[in-house]
């Protein structure tokens, strides 16, 4: 109630459930129930909301004047659904909670939600019909009033490997010079010698440029820097390197800087908690915003290890390859621990666009297109439209000039 109401809507709601307090409101008020009282505005519930834990819910999508809806309310209900037990099935990632095939990496697949199989991935229909409910409330209550939001453009920068070939160690660049010899790789071979003589050519040291594009089109961005130690899945600069702690801290007087949790981290909270500690000593501030290594988050735990180790924000709720809605809203909210029947005072920050789901797109044209309709449905709901992009794509060469378009991507969405 206090997601739609408050925080996408800026209406402030009370609850009661004593009868003579609702007839006597004389305000805009709601019944959310099986029945009605009189003719009030009225929503029918479903059993969702009255229940504890988990159960396998069958769910039949319909249509609300050309949006899927589900949880059907019947026709007395003056709106045909019931949108709090419909949203908070979405937020709370109710289907994570059921069994399902996890991928490599251990997240919930995309293509399992309810959302993309039912063609509603890129609609953030909690938003949508958060604003259509306005709608009826006014037509109903004409003094009703509200708050307007105003649409927000938030860049995200994933710096998981803040350098291709600079900054490595003896061993480790040996190594890989070696790789790409018996790997025929010899353009690898040429840009790693030239880097060798000059690290500021490296191709992921891109990190002024993405400073310059911030100040030119005053763009609010988050870097998130991950800070760990050498392991199959986490290959950044040792965290010992001092021109690494240089660059985070040049970064941080620019840009909010914050940590990507590493893979090794995933279900230990006491490294977790040493990576956020070791990150914040060398920018000399506290550390709040987390993103979770190849957007691993593993519901409800992962965020129990996160309020564990005191971060209130968390910037991981969307998918790596299919752009659109995870929890099918634009707006931050609290994260539901449904086991625990509790609300965890951490703030989720979802993201409408990962820059490895535009990479497997066939050309520019396509690509400008999906991010055109993503940003479309946001700016209608005045939402926030969040991107992941990382220095790592931005410095490849390709199909897509990855730096031209990042740039566009600013030009066109920061208003």
């Amino acid at each position: 109630m206090k997601q739609i109401f408050e925080r996408i809507l800026g209406i402030n709601v009370q609850f009661t459930a004593k009868v003579e307090d609702f007839i006597k409101h004389s305000g805009a008020k709601i019944t959310y129930t099986k029945l009605p009282l009189q003719n009030e505005f009225f929503v029918r519930s479903n059993d969702l909301l009255f229940e504890q834990g988990i159960n396998d819910i069958q769910i039949k999508v319909h249509d609300w004047d050309g949006v899927p809806c589900f949880f059907n309310a019947g026709e007395r209900s003056t709106i045909p659904f019931d949108i709090f037990s419909a949203s908070f099935y979405l937020l709370s990632r109710y289907e994570e909670y059921l069994p399902h095939v996890k991928d490599i990496h251990d997240r919930f697949p995309p293509l399992e939600s309810l959302a993309y199989k039912n063609n509603f991935l890129q609609l953030p229909v909690v938003d949508i019909w958060a604003n259509k409910l306005l709608i009826k409330l006014k037509e109903r209550f004409p003094d009703l009033k509200s708050r307007d939001n105003k649409y927000t453009y938030n860049s995200i920068i994933d710096v998981t490997t803040s350098h291709c070939y600079a900054h490595r160690g003896i061993v480790r660049s040996f190594a890989g010079f070696i790789l790409d010899i018996t790997s025929l790789k010899f353009k690898r071979v040429l840009q790693r010698i030239a880097v060798w003589f000059n690290p500021e050519k490296d191709p992921y040291n891109n990190f002024s440029w993405l400073i310059d594009c911030h100040k030119k089109y005053n763009i609010t961005s988050l870097f998130f820097f991950q800070f760990a130690d050498y392991s199959t899945f986490d290959k950044n600069v040792s965290t010992n390197n001092n021109r690494f702690q240089f660059l985070i801290k040049s970064i941080s007087d620019y840009s909010i800087v914050s940590l990507c949790a590493s893979y090794s981290s995933f279900h230990n909270t006491d490294l977790l908690k040493k990576e956020k500690k070791s990150l914040s000593n060398v920018i000399n501030r506290p550390i709040n915003y987390s993103r979770l290594r190849y957007n691993r988050v593993d519901i409800p735990l992962t965020y129990r290890n996160l309020v564990e180790a005191e971060f209130t924000d968390d910037y991981t709720m969307g998918y790596t390859h299919e752009m659109g809605f995870r929890a099918s809203t634009s707006f931050p909210f609290y994260f539901y621990d449904i086991n625990l029947e509790v609300q965890q005072p951490i703030k989720i920050h979802p993201f409408a666009v990962h820059d490895y789901a535009l990479s497997k797109l066939k050309s520019i044209e396509e690509i400008n297109a999906k991010l055109d309709f993503v940003y479309g449905q946001i700016k209608n709901v005045n939402g926030k439209f969040n991107t992941v992009f990382s220095n790592e794509l931005l410095g490849e060469q390709g199909v897509v000039d990855w730096k031209q378009l990042y740039e566009n991507v600013l030009r066109k969405y920061h208003v």
